[in-house]
């Protein structure tokens, strides 16, 4: 199963002292819109997310049609296709995209751990 690129969203309380963190850390911004409350920064091939006020936790995030860029992939397997292959292997799914669709979606999924996933599909 190919999920596409993955990152961390981090669900922060103020964007600009996260964003100055990780610049410490060797991140810098690839994207997104302060303005908005989010921003993507990268480190090499590393990705976070910065959401604040979007999200209740952190998230594992997968990008089915990206690569770690954020650049389309020739193919790739669709949010939807994905969510039809787990849904057969009796995963619950905490929300779903619609399946008579086409184009960005997303969905998500917990572990057993309680972490949250979120499989979202911008392509």
């Amino acid at each position: 199963m190919q999920l596409g690129a993955f990152s961390i969203s981090l669900a922060v309380k103020d964007i600009a002292a996260s964003k100055q963190f990780y610049e410490k850390l060797g991140f810098s911004v690839f994207g997104g819109e302060p303005s908005q409350n989010w921003l993507i920064m990268k480190n090499g091939s590393h990705v976070i997310g910065l959401f604040q006020g979007m999200f209740e936790g952190n998230l594992l995030t997968f990008n089915p049609g990206w690569d770690q860029d954020a650049q389309p992939l020739p193919g790739f397997t669709d949010v939807r296709e994905l969510q039809k292959q787990l849904k057969a292997q009796g995963v619950a799914l905490a929300s779903e995209a619609d399946e008579s669709g086409h184009g960005p979606a997303s969905f998500m999924l917990v572990d057993p751990d309680g972490n949250t996933i979120l499989v979202d599909q911008h392509v």
